[in-house]
């Protein structure tokens, strides 16, 4: 065990402003992502939005909130009695993106013949520091019901559904899978994306010093979870019924939904540590899935080519299985 002396220096190593500086710097996700240089292979998933693939209903209200909106994107071409939805959640470190952002995917989606829908959720700014983790995902939580009532108002009869998203959108996806999927208003039956946060334990979380600092990591964590985590509960453990609910990693078992994610081995955002406790809840859980470690990736998964393609035909495997279009 660690002597008290040893404790307390361990806790002042890192200044505390660490953790609110981690969690703004976190936005770069969506930012790097979106930037990256893409091979000419992935544009097999990525189309641009046409009137000849369907029909697109933009900003439909789900809440009182002023991000409260999603994009719903109806297909033409197919049978509308048993559809299957694909929610796709926008990246942006929890405090910027859109659901405009991810337009070409869930355009793809919908030539696949799915019933694809892009959701916004209420950002961390300076407008509203309230926001964390937990209300976003509370606010999925209450908007695919309104998604899939929309849905049904235009003719499409949602038998199932996936959620995925990338990097925030993820982790927010990941969330809704094993946390809530239980209660969706159709089946979840797969979830995707890439380089998600699944768990909190501070010390997967060196890549921001949270290792070297129950001060910082309890800042941190904070913000993330919407409560208030000390840095005595960091030190005793506690803390991690606190983050819990934004643990998606420690509700697998509560709803082992098929899973195909990724995640880079040097990312700086999202710790590739943490996302090992994903992989282990999927193999302990016995779930169907498919994890990609991209070897020579950080949190854009952008030098491991072979392995992004792998990982999209994954996907499409994946969908092709649990969500057949009929």
């Amino acid at each position: 065990p660690m002597s008290k002396a040893v404790k307390e220096k361990r806790v002042k190593v890192v200044p505390v402003w660490m953790g609110i500086l981690a969690f703004l710097l976190a936005f770069g996700a969506g930012i790097v992502s979106k930037t990256a240089v893409k091979p000419a292979w992935s544009k097999e998933y990525s189309v641009q939005w046409s009137d000849a693939l369907g029909t697109l209903k933009a900003d439909l209200p789900y809440g009182e909130g002023a991000a409260n909106r999603f994009d719903l994107y109806l297909p033409a071409a197919r049978s509308k009695a048993s559809c299957g939805l694909v929610v796709y959640l926008h990246a942006g470190g929890f405090t910027m993106g859109d659901k405009a952002d991810d337009r070409d995917m869930l355009a793809w989606l919908c030539s696949k013949g799915y019933v694809a829908a892009g959701i916004n959720y209420t950002l961390r700014d300076e407008a509203h520091p309230e926001a964390s983790v937990l209300t976003q995902s509370n606010e999925i939580k209450a908007a695919v019901p309104e998604v899939v009532a929309a849905a049904e108002e235009a003719g499409y009869s949602i038998d199932k559904m996936a959620v995925a998203g990338g990097s925030a959108g993820h982790c927010l996806a990941m969330i809704y899978a094993y946390r809530d999927g239980a209660e969706a208003p159709a089946p979840v039956v797969f979830t995707f994306g890439g380089v998600g946060p699944s768990s909190f334990y501070q010390e997967d979380w060196g890549v921001f010093g949270l290792d070297q600092s129950d001060e910082a990591c309890a800042e941190l964590f904070s913000v993330m979870a919407g409560a208030e985590i000390t840095a005595a509960q960091v030190a005793d453990g506690s803390y991690l019924e606190k983050v819990k609910p934004i643990a998606a990693a420690e509700w697998v078992g509560h709803n082992p939904v098929p899973t195909v994610a990724a995640y880079g081995t040097h990312d700086r955002v999202q710790p590739f540590l943490a996302s090992l406790r994903l992989k282990s809840a999927l193999e302990e859980n016995q779930v169907d899935h498919k994890y990609f470690e991209f070897p020579h990736s950080g949190h854009a998964l952008q030098n491991d080519d072979a392995l992004s393609r792998q990982w999209m035909e994954a996907i499409e495997e994946y969908l092709d299985k649990y969500m057949p279009v009929k």
